[in-house]
C-alpha cells in the first residue's frame, strides 16, 4: 500500500492535488451545513435504553403529554401585561398543560411575593426543540419575562457550542501557524500542516453528514472533530514533513525522497491513526449518544488525517521538492542544517544520556510527580448536564438560578415515579405513595394521578437538591420498595443514577478494546511484549495525572476567574470516559512515533542506549511542538463558555503536553535503559508471528532500493 501511494504521489502528483481541490469544494458544500442536521435533542447524556427512559415514556403514553415541564416562564406578579402575554404565548398547540402563577399557590410565588412562574407541559409526540424554540422566541419578545427550563437550556447550550466553536478556531489557527512557523523555520513547510489540518475537518465533515443519515450522532461532536482533527493532521503533517526534510539531506530531492517518506513515516502516521480509531471505537460500547458520537468523530477524524496526509502531503512534496524549505530566513536555513547534522550534541540526546545515567531515581521522580498530580482524583464528584453549565448571565441559568434559590419545593426536581396498576388499585397506591413519603430523602409525595391504561405516576420531591448524594440514593430506596405493580423511576436524579450505572457496565469492555488494540499495535510495530505493556502502564499514569488536575481546578473552584467559569463542584460524568479513551489513543500515538525512531536506529546497529538517545533526539523536538500544537488546537476550547467543553479542552491539551515532557523525557530512557534488552522481548511463537506479520518503519531493503 504504502508502495501505491509513494508511486502515485511522485507520477501524477498535480492529478492527485487537482482531485484534492475538486473534493475540497465539493465536501465542504455537503458537509458544511452539518450543524443544522446533527441530534441536538436534550437526551444525549442519557441512557434511552434505561429504566429512568422507559418511566417518561409510559408515563408520556398514557398520558399524552411531557412527565414533566419543558420550559419556565418568569415573571413579575405585579405585572400583569407581561402575565397575561405570557399565558397566552403559552396557550400555543403544541402545549398540553400550563402550570403556575400566583392563582395557583404559594408554591408558584418567590419567598419575598415579588415574582411567579409558568411551566408549559408539551404534548406527546410533539417536536420539542422547535416548540421550544418557537415559544423562546416570542416570550423573547416580551419585556419582563425570562425564559428558562431544561429544553431552553439545552438548546443554549447548543448556540454556545456553534459559536465557541468559531471563537476556537478564530484563536487557533493564527497561533497554530506561528508555532509551526518556529518549529519548521519556513513559512511553506508551516502552511502545510494548516492545509492539511482544514481539509482533515472538511473530510470528516462530509464523512460524519453521511452517517448521520443512518446513527443519531450529537452536535456536540462538532466540537471534537475541529479541535482533534485539526490537532492530529498537524501531528501527522509536522512527521511527514520533518522525515521529507531529512530525506532531502539524505538522498536530495526527487521521487526517492518521496518515496522513503512514505514509506517510513507514512507507515508510522498509519498505524498511529489506527491506535486513535481504536480509542473511538471503544467508545462505541457506550449507549449514551454524546459518548458513541464522540467515538464516532474520533475514529472519523484519525482516519481522515492519515488519508489526507497520505495522499496530498507526498503529492505536495514531489510539486515542491526542495521548495518545500523556501521562505526561510538565511538565519533560520542554517539553524535547521546545524541541527540536522548535529544528532549526537543535540538537546533530546543529552537530556536522554543524563536520564539514563540516573535511570531508577529519575523513573522514580517521574512516577512520582504523576502519581502525587493524580491523587485527587481519588476524590472526584460526578454530576449532570443541566442549566449549571452555562456561564452566568445566561437566561437559563438566571431562571434556574432564581428557582431553586427563592421558591419553595423548586429547589429540586422531583422524582417521577410511573407504577403499573389498574384503577382499581387504588387504595394500594396511595398506601405506596405514603410509604414513599416516609422515606429518609423525601420531603413530600404528591397525591397519585391515574394517567390511565394501568399506568399511575407519582411525584417525589426529594429533601436535597437534584444531583445530592441523598437524593440520588433515593432513586435506589424507591426502587427497593415493595409496591402494587411494576415500578419504574424517572427524572433528573434518575437518569443521573442511570448513566453513572451504564458507564460503569461498560466500562470492562471499553477497556479491553483499549488495551487490545494498543497491545497489538504496539507488538507489530516492535516486536515485543514488554514495550507495550509499559506504554500501557505509563498512558495510565498520564491519564490520572490528567484527572486528578481537572479536579484540582473544575471540582475545588480554581482559576475560576482567570478560565472564565463556576465550579459546579463535581466533574461532568461522560467526560472522564471520553477523556480516558482519547488520551489512550494520543498517548500510544506518540509512544509509535518514538518506539519505531527508537527500533530504527537499534536495527541500524546502535546500542541499546544509544538507540534510545538517537531515537529521542530524532522525535523530541517534533512530538514537544506536535504536543504544543496539540494543545493549542484543543486548549482553544478552554475559552468555551460551556462548562464540559472547557473541561475537554483543558483536560486532552494538559495530558498531551504530559505526555510529551514528564513521560517521554523521563519515564521513556529510564525504563528503557533498566530493562535494556528485555526490553525488545517476546515469547517464542510471538516473536516468529511478529517475523511473519510484524510493520516497522520501513524495511530497510526498501529504504537502499531506488525507483527505476
Amino acid at each position: 500500500m504504502f508502495s501505491a501511494l509513494g508511486r502515485l504521489a511522485n507520477t501524477h502528483p498535480r492529478r492527485v492535488l487537482g482531485v484534492t481541490v475538486l473534493f475540497f469544494v465539493i465536501a465542504g458544500v455537503l458537509g458544511g451545513p452539518v450543524a443544522g442536521l446533527l441530534n441536538s435533542d436534550n437526551d444525549s447524556f442519557s441512557d434511552t435504553g434505561a429504566p429512568s427512559a422507559k418511566a417518561i415514556e409510559q408515563i408520556e403514553q398514557a398520558a399524552g403529554q411531557d412527565a414533566s415541564p419543558s420550559l419556565i416562564a418568569l415573571v413579575d406578579v405585579d405585572d400583569k401585561a407581561a402575565i397575561a402575554e405570557t399565558t397566552k404565548i403559552l396557550s400555543d398547540p403544541s402545549v398540553a398543560q400550563v402550570v403556575g402563577g400566583p392563582e395557583m399557590g404559594k408554591q408558584f410565588v418567590s419567598k419575598d411575593g415579588s415574582q411567579t412562574y409558568f411551566a408549559a407541559i408539551y404534548k406527546s409526540g410533539v417536536d420539542s426543540d422547535k416548540t421550544t424554540e418557537h415559544l423562546r422566541d416570542e416570550l423573547g419578545r416580551v419585556d419582563g419575562v425570562q425564559v428558562g427550563g431544561f429544553g431552553p437550556a439545552y438548546q443554549e447550550v447548543n448556540e454556545h457550542v456553534e459559536s465557541d466553536l468559531v471563537t476556537a478556531e478564530l484563536i487557533a489557527f493564527p497561533l497554530l501557524f506561528l508555532v509551526s512557523l518556529w518549529v519548521f523555520r519556513s513559512a511553506v513547510a508551516a502552511l502545510l500542516p494548516l492545509l492539511v489540518g482544514g481539509l482533515t475537518i472538511v473530510t470528516s465533515l462530509l464523512i460524519v453528514r453521511g452517517i448521520n443519515e443512518f446513527v443519531d450522532i450529537s452536535i456536540f461532536a462538532l466540537n471534537l472533530i475541529t479541535g482533534l482533527g485539526l490537532g492530529l493532521a498537524i501531528d501527522y503533517s509536522l512527521f511527514l514533513v520533518s522525515r521529507y526534510r531529512e530525506e532531502l539531506e539524505r538522498v536530495g530531492p526527487g521521487a526517492e525522497a518521496v518515496r522513503r517518506t512514505v514509506a517510513t513515516a507514512g507507515r508510522t502516521v498509519a498505524f498511529s491513526a489506527v491506535t486513535v480509531a481504536g480509542a473511538g471505537l471503544a467508545l462505541l460500547v457506550f449507549p449514551l449518544r454524546f459518548l458513541y458520537s464522540m467515538g464516532i468523530g474520533v475514529t472519523v477524524v484519525a482516519l481522515a488525517a492519515a488519508a489526507v496526509s497520505l495522499i496530498v502531503l507526498p503529492a505536495l512534496f514531489a510539486v515542491l521538492q526542495h521548495r518545500v524549505n523556501a521562505l526561510a530566513p538565511r538565519r533560520w536555513r542554517e539553524a535547521q542544517l546545524a541541527e540536522s547534522r548535529a544528532e549526537v550534541q543535540g538537546f533530546w540526546y543529552r537530556v536522554s544520556k543524563f536520564v539514563m545515567r540516573f535511570p531508577v531515581g529519575t523513573a522514580i521522580a517521574g512516577a512520582a510527580i504523576l502519581l502525587a498530580l493524580g491523587a485527587p482524583f481519588l476524590g472526584v464528584k460526578f454530576t449532570g448536564v443541566d442549566a449549571t453549565v452555562l456561564p452566568n448571565g445566561s437566561p437559563a441559568k438566571t431562571v434556574d438560578s432564581v428557582l431553586r434559590q427563592d421558591f419553595v419545593g423548586a429547589e429540586s426536581s422531583p422524582l417521577i415515579v410511573a407504577v403499573t396498576a389498574p384503577e382499581s388499585d387504588a387504595a394500594d397506591v396511595k398506601a405506596y405513595a405514603s410509604t414513599l413519603g416516609s422515606l429518609d430523602g423525601a420531603a413530600q409525595v404528591a397525591e397519585p394521578r391515574f394517567l390511565g391504561d394501568d399506568t399511575w405516576q407519582l411525584d417525589v420531591v426529594p429533601k436535597a437538591t437534584t444531583l445530592d448524594d441523598k437524593t440520588l440514593d433515593l432513586v435506589g430506596e424507591i426502587r427497593d420498595t415493595d409496591a402494587p405493580g411494576k415500578v419504574l423511576v424517572g427524572g433528573a436524579s434518575a437518569e443521573q443514577v442511570d448513566q453513572v450505572k451504564s458507564i460503569a457496565a461498560n466500562i470492562p469492555l471499553a477497556l479491553l478494546i483499549l488495551a487490545a488494540l494498543t497491545f497489538i499495535t504496539l507488538f507489530l510495530m516492535t516486536g515485543s511484549v514488554v514495550l507495550p505493556i509499559k506504554a500501557l502502564l505509563m498512558n495510565v499514569l498520564t491519564i490520572s495525572a490528567t484527572f486528578g488536575v481537572l479536579v484540582l481546578i473544575f471540582q475545588d473552584g480554581r482559576f475560576e476567574g482567570f478560565l472564565d467559569y463556576t465550579s459546579q463542584g463535581a466533574l461532568e460524568s461522560s467526560q472522564p470516559v471520553f477523556l480516558f479513551a482519547v488520551v489512550f489513543g494520543l498517548s500510544t500515538d506518540y509512544a509509535v512515533f518514538l518506539l519505531t525512531r527508537i527500533k530504527e536506529a537499534r536495527d541500524a546497529g546502535a546500542g541499546e542506549r544509544e538507540s534510545v538517545a538517537l531515537g529521542l533526539q530524532r522525535t523530541g523536538r517534533i512530538v514537544t511542538a506536535a504536543a504544543l500544537l496539540f494543545a493549542i488546537a484543543l486548549g482553544a476550547f478552554a475559552t468555551s463558555q460551556i462548562i464540559f467543553i472547557k473541561e475537554l479542552g483543558i483536560g486532552t491539551a494538559l495530558a498531551v503536553l504530559i505526555d510529551a515532557t514528564i513521560v517521554r523525557a523521563m519515564l521513556v530512557p529510564s525504563l528503557m535503559a533498566l530493562l535494556g534488552r528485555r526490553n525488545w522481548w517476546a515469547p517464542k511463537p510471538l516473536r516468529r508471528l511478529h517475523d511473519r506479520i510484524g510493520i516497522s518503519e520501513g524495511d530497510p531493503a526498501d529504504l537502499e532500493r531506488v525507483d527505476a
